[in-house]
């Protein structure tokens, strides 16, 4: 039971904290909307994910109003949709058609996002999983509430270069065809290494074949709460510092876990994973790089970031792994760097770079998020950076991710303007050397050696 110590506590912390549930995420099966043609699949998938999820925002809402907790997105993952349409999909075009049902299918339920217009190529790409990727930039360009992803790396299986190289050159294909819009359609985009089956998160949401037909996954967030946590305490040690990161992240997560419960309750489904990961936003306030100015850096990116951010991941891992049964997905800190405010005055500043974000990505959650580069970069240089990040990820035995956006026609030292949550970024500055020759090899990178476990 609640005493009304904690009851005057949470309200604060949704009140003047920015705290809120960041998503739920409602994932659905689509591995029986098979059919002998396009229009068969197309048909089945509208009505599989228009008849589970019919219910999922007015729940949401209603959750959201007699709790009093914020509910900021209500999200749809579903079945990477190479495997899905893999047996009626000829061409790229194929996949297009698909990809304008589910964005229909979107509009239809009210879901601001869906996620899995993915393919899953870590060891190599079937016909399809290349005509998928093939098909992201028109599929991106042409719909609205579609988020795409491509797995192309694991631990246990190693690097598929060669689907490295051509999500480089989709990417830069997708940025010319939604240039108008500052080259929007890549921010809809994510690669991953060693990707989870029951991440809420967008863009890098899919609902895994491991999961059942249809799960409630809950993302909270809450970077606003610790942030005012920590000036409580002010010059304290890091034994303090890091108990009030862990208690912090445990009341966080337990108003997620409230929210997830009472969201499968009412819609008859189960509940899957609490993500607790600390989201930022564009708010002031809601700021993972303010909570590491309030450990002790003038900006972030400052010698000791790495340290810090470290530190902070672990402390809110503990805190929320105590807090429910079922933690899952990424878990930890976001560093998107057009969705944080401080994180957007450090790179506009320069005390952010690309590389010191790179070696923040080892100990954080994802990875290389929301970062704009200029809009003359390379298709190689994209690749280039993609695989670096993914072999963090591979040797660190992590999940790691890439959402990179060439703005067209911006350079370093203009901003580009994305809207919303996905707020707005600097371009940064990219190393100009030439990993041409590199990127044109065939093949994959091996496993590491300490993947063989068995």
């Amino acid at each position: 039971m609640l005493d009304i110590k904690e009851v005057i506590e949470t309200n604060t912390m949704i009140m003047e904290n920015n705290l809120d549930v960041r998503t739920i995420t409602m994932g659905i099966s689509l591995l029986d909307c098979n059919g002998a043609t396009l229009d068969e699949v197309k048909n089945k998938i509208y009505n599989k994910i228009t008849t589970v999820a019919k219910d999922l925002v007015k729940v949401g809402k209603d959750i959201e109003s007699e709790l009093g907790i914020p509910i900021v997105n209500k999200r749809i993952s579903i079945t990477p949709i190479a495997l899905v349409g893999g047996s009626v999909c000829r061409c790229p075009e194929d996949f297009v058609e698909i990809a304008k049902v589910l964005d229909k299918a979107a509009v239809t339920v009210g879901v601001n996002f869906i996620g899995g217009y993915s393919a899953l190529v870590a060891k190599g790409m079937t016909p399809a999983d290349e005509y998928l990727i093939r098909s992201i930039p028109e599929a991106l360009s042409s719909t609205e509430r579609i988020c795409s992803s491509v797995v192309v790396g694991s631990t246990k299986t190693g690097l598929d270069m060669d689907a490295i190289r051509l999500v480089g050159q989709m990417i830069k294909r997708t940025a010319e065809l939604t240039k108008d819009n500052d080259s929007l359609g890549c921010a809809k985009f994510v690669v991953l290494c060693n990707a989870p089956d029951d991440n809420p998160f967008m863009a890098g949401a899919f609902h895994g074949v491991t999961e059942g037909d249809a799960i409630i996954n809950v993302g909270v967030s809450g970077p606003g709460v610790v942030k005012a946590a920590l000036e409580n305490i002010k010059d304290a040690n890091f034994e303090v510092l890091c108990e009030t990161i862990k208690k912090t992240a445990f009341k966080i997560t337990r108003v997620g876990q409230l929210v997830a419960q009472e969201a499968s309750k009412r819609l008859g489904v189960p509940f899957g994973i609490i993500d607790l990961s600390l989201a930022p936003t564009p708010a002031v306030g809601d700021s993972v790089g303010e909570v590491l100015e309030e450990i002790g850096l003038e900006y972030a990116g400052a010698p000791g970031t790495t340290a810090a951010l470290a530190m902070l991941n672990d402390q809110v891992k503990k805190g929320g792994i105590m807090a429910s049964s079922y933690v899952g997905g990424l878990s930890g800190a976001f560093i998107p760097v057009s969705e944080d405010q401080r994180m957007i005055d450090a790179a506009s500043c320069g005390a952010l770079t690309l590389e010191k974000l790179e070696a923040m990505t080892c100990v954080c959650s994802v990875g290389l998020d929301m970062i704009a580069v200029p809009g003359d970069t390379k298709e190689s240089t994209l690749s280039g950076i993609i695989a670096d990040e993914m072999a963090l990820g591979m040797v660190n035995q992590k999940t790691t991710a890439v959402r990179i956006i060439p703005v067209i026609g911006k350079d370093v030292g203009e901003q580009a303007v994305f809207g919303g949550l996905l707020g707005y970024a600097p371009i940064m500055k990219v190393n100009p050397y030439s990993c041409d020759k590199f990127i044109s090899r065939k093949g994959r990178i091996p496993a590491p050696i300490h993947s063989f476990k068995n």
